[in-house]
């Protein structure tokens, strides 16, 4: 059985990587499993300075999954390369770096610095609001994501990976954006935007008022847009919402995706991740797949 995958030249062991902003940087989940069994780490959206956050509440739970307005919280990349990098690279697995910016310049300052580290590739946030633009997230045109994207490009000359938002009409047109901007590959999706109130108090629970939604609740919207998106483009997908077992996985790649993320999933079980590679793996033994990649876009349309 082979379940190796090239993933926008990323050689992974296996299709399964962990989502950003819900695995820190590995060291919180390095008691529970063997960080050397998964496919790659995509580590906390890391900025170029460090961030302080959203002010709590900033995470609740909801039915079937959970909001969440962390505020992209992390230590900024000079920690990151002097700290955490060090840890990353004891592991046996590949090291994927979510990048996050306020602005296009810092999105290329910040891209200029992790070409220079020993990673194994870029996953860039295009849900980050964009302070020179009303705070509207890059990724809700085709001309805002090829536009970030061209400008990454051309200092990067790692593996780049796009991480999309789901929320817009046609998540297509950011994809193609992406693609035409020289990306190597697509992440999708990003959280779906939610609130939730207190009907006590008449209030919303977070104290940003509203936060992104994650979990289960989110597996069809994502498997939707993964769908959609591999079929107008021509680079590989990164499929993420909702994944809690090795069948969501399966399902995620039938519709299209080369690779999958665990979100969610790490906060109600740690072990999610590495159940879920096992999971792959039987379902390839029941169905007598040896070549994982040909569960890739194998879906037959009614």
């Amino acid at each position: 059985m082979n379940t190796n995958i090239n993933f926008a030249g990323i050689e992974m062991k296996n299709p399964v990587t962990v989502a950003s902003g819900t695995f820190g940087y590995g060291r919180e989940f390095q008691d529970f499993i063997d960080l050397n069994k998964l496919g790659a780490i995509i580590t906390k959206g890391t900025s170029l300075k460090p961030k302080a956050g959203n002010k709590p509440p900033r995470i609740c739970e909801t039915a079937s999954g959970m909001l969440n307005s962390i505020g992209l919280q992390n230590p900024g990349v000079e920690y990151f390369a002097q700290y955490d990098l060090p840890f990353l690279k004891t592991f046996n697995t590949k090291i994927i770096v979510n990048a996050c910016g306020s602005t296009i310049e810092e999105y290329v300052e910040l891209c200029k610095i992790l070409n220079t580290l020993p990673i194994d590739g870029v996953e860039i946030n295009l849900s980050c609001p964009n302070v020179k633009a009303g705070c509207l997230a890059f990724g809700t045109t085709y001309e805002g994501v090829k536009n970030v994207t061209s400008q990454v490009r051309k200092v990067l000359d790692k593996p780049l990976i796009v991480k999309l938002t789901p929320n817009v009409t046609d998540i297509t047109a950011p994809a193609k954006g992406a693609e035409d901007g020289g990306a190597d590959a697509i992440s999708a999706i990003n959280t779906l935007l939610g609130m939730k109130i207190d009907i006590d108090k008449r209030t919303p629970i977070l104290a940003n008022n509203t936060g992104g939604l994650s979990g289960p609740a989110i597996k069809p919207v994502a498997v939707r847009c993964v769908h959609q998106i591999a079929r107008s483009v021509k680079i590989p997908v990164m499929g993420l919402g909702g994944i809690m077992s090795g069948e969501d996985a399966i399902e995620f790649m039938i519709a299209g995706a080369s690779a999958v993320s665990i979100g969610a999933g790490n906060f109600v079980d740690p072990y999610t991740s590495i159940k879920t590679i096992y999971g792959i793996e039987n379902y390839m033994r029941k169905h007598n797949i040896e070549d994982i990649k040909d569960i890739v876009g194998s879906l037959k349309l009614n």
